[in-house]
């Protein structure tokens, strides 16, 4: 693993969750827009000993993304549009 880790607001935007969707090998296969962003908090983690005190940028830009996205796949739903 690297010993720099990319910047929490760099993973506050998810992917195109549509995108991860049709990109997943199986259908009951889980796809998440924001594992950027869950994988950069769990390698802060690990860099510091597990001290979440250090890592509180990198857990908020994760609920950032997954609030983004649950707030896009609303709105999808809403007007109709399907998810893959």
């Amino acid at each position: 693993m690297s010993d720099s880790l990319p910047e929490p607001q760099a993973n506050v935007k998810p992917k195109d969750y549509r995108e991860t969707f049709r990109s997943r090998q199986d259908a009951t296969q889980f796809a998440d827009p924001c594992e950027a962003a869950s994988k950069a908090s769990l390698a802060c983690m690990t860099k510091n000993d597990f001290d979440r005190d250090k890592c509180l940028d990198y857990f908020q830009a994760y609920r950032d993304c997954k609030k983004t996205w649950m707030d896009q796949r609303k709105a999808d739903r809403r007007a109709g549009r399907p998810a893959d």
